[in-house]
């Protein structure tokens, strides 16, 4: 959900309506973060949480020319200048997570890995509950040893980034209700489960598979409080469960969304897709543009499975439905 579509408006929106509403924050800026808490603290008294990436950026390693060549078309059928690499293609892990230390939030979540010791320590100083991403059971455990306070794991049909950070992505496909079950069994600490949720009987599900919480994105984009560009809302809300694939041309890391044509004339050169988050710096200015100009096609469209189930509906209405669908109080 990072990249615009959790506003503070949409946090706080859940929060207020009983779940635990998310900033993805690992496209801002330190300043970006600290006025978005601000805006959430000044619409709801709740709980929320804040999310980051944990990798920062390492030197780039390959020559961009390829890529950037590939990129021009589009730039120029986009009136856009030239496409280049900026000398910093991301914000420092280190640097966002000051700023949430010192706003005292009142969970992290964070994916890709695992912070350093002592940003763990400095956060549970402060109070603040942790929540790690898992794609296997290994991970959960590393995990839960580092002093995660619940483990979020993300199975196969989550929408967005693959959080893998222990070996290949392709070999932590696992459906969500089998890591769910096996994640259960084998960590003492809260699981909550994620990945292709969208409806109280996804819900009720994972928790009957043994999940403590449930993690749900997708089922938020078309929300009219997401800040989701119109392309990426109208997809989702016309999606076929067979509309989605898990592909690294627009950031550089596998992350599942649909098809486009960006996807389908870009795959075929995967040997000029630079490293994450190389390819996302690469590809941002095409997909601002794109979604200015209401592009579908051009845009990174992130989905996850049954991303069809979604409802154009408020916030706190959609987070009511779902508590009644799935018998909650």
């Amino acid at each position: 959900m990072a990249g615009g579509p959790t506003t503070p408006e949409l946090v706080a929106a859940v929060s207020n309506a009983g779940g635990l509403g998310s900033l993805a924050a690992p496209y801002l800026t330190p300043g970006q973060i600290t006025a978005a808490i601000t805006r959430i603290r000044e619409l709801t008294d709740r709980p929320f949480a804040v999310n980051l990436f944990t990798v920062d950026s390492a030197p780039l390693d390959r020559d961009p020319a390829a890529m950037l060549a590939l990129l021009g078309s589009y730039h120029s059928e986009l009136g856009l200048p030239p496409p280049a690499l900026p000398e910093r293609p991301a914000e420092r892990f280190d640097e966002q997570a000051a700023v949430i230390l010192a706003a005292r939030v009142p969970v992290l979540s964070f994916t890709f890995g695992i912070p350093a010791p002592e940003w763990l320590a400095a956060f549970r100083a402060t109070g603040t509950l942790l929540v790690g991403t898992a794609t296997t059971v290994e991970e959960a455990k590393r995990l839960e040893a580092a002093g995660s306070d619940a483990v979020c794991v993300q199975g196969a049909e989550a929408g967005g980034h693959r959080g893998t950070f222990l070996g290949r992505f392709e070999d932590a496909m696992v459906p969500t209700l089998e890591l769910v079950s096996a994640a259960v069994a084998a960590v003492r600490c809260p699981v909550v489960a994620a990945g292709g949720i969208m409806d109280g009987a996804g819900i009720r599900a994972a928790l009957a598979h043994g999940a403590a919480a449930v993690q749900l994105g997708t089922a938020f984009v078309a929300c009219p409080e997401s800040g989701a560009p119109a392309p990426h809302k109208a997809a989702v809300l016309a999606a076929s469960e067979d509309t989605t694939v898990i592909t690294r041309v627009f950031s550089g890391r596998p992350a599942r969304g649909f098809r486009n044509r960006f996807v389908t004339e870009i795959e075929p050169h995967g040997e000029a897709v630079l490293p994450f988050p190389w390819q996302n710096a690469a590809t941002r200015p095409l997909r601002t543009a794109a979604a200015r100009a209401g592009r579908g096609e051009l845009m990174s469209l992130w989905a996850g499975q049954r991303a069809g189930l979604a409802r154009a509906v408020p916030a706190a209405e959609l987070v009511a439905m779902l508590m009644a669908e799935a018998g909650l109080p």
